[in-house]
């Protein structure tokens, strides 16, 4: 079994983080969506329809998501 070295590990760290990040910067409907379900839950509570409330949340929030990932930079959205 060969030996890690230090710089090995440094790369094999990198490469994760860049990943994540590239994944994480391409999430962008699943956070509307997270968010419109709360506020949704909020506003169905209010409505006394809390299964409406999440639908119009769900709906906005993937709307909202799908807008904010669209207005990137195109280098941002490249794989």
């Amino acid at each position: 079994m060969a030996k890690t070295t230090f710089t090995d590990f440094d790369d094999i760290m990198v490469s994760n983080v860049e990943k994540n990040k590239k994944s994480s910067d391409q999430n962008m409907v699943g956070v509307g969506i997270a968010i419109g379900v709360a506020v949704g839950v909020a506003l169905g509570t209010a409505m006394n329809n809390v299964g409406a409330g999440i639908a119009i949340g769900i709906a906005i929030g993937a709307a909202v998501g799908a807008g904010l990932q669209r207005n990137k930079k195109p280098e941002d959205n490249a794989d």
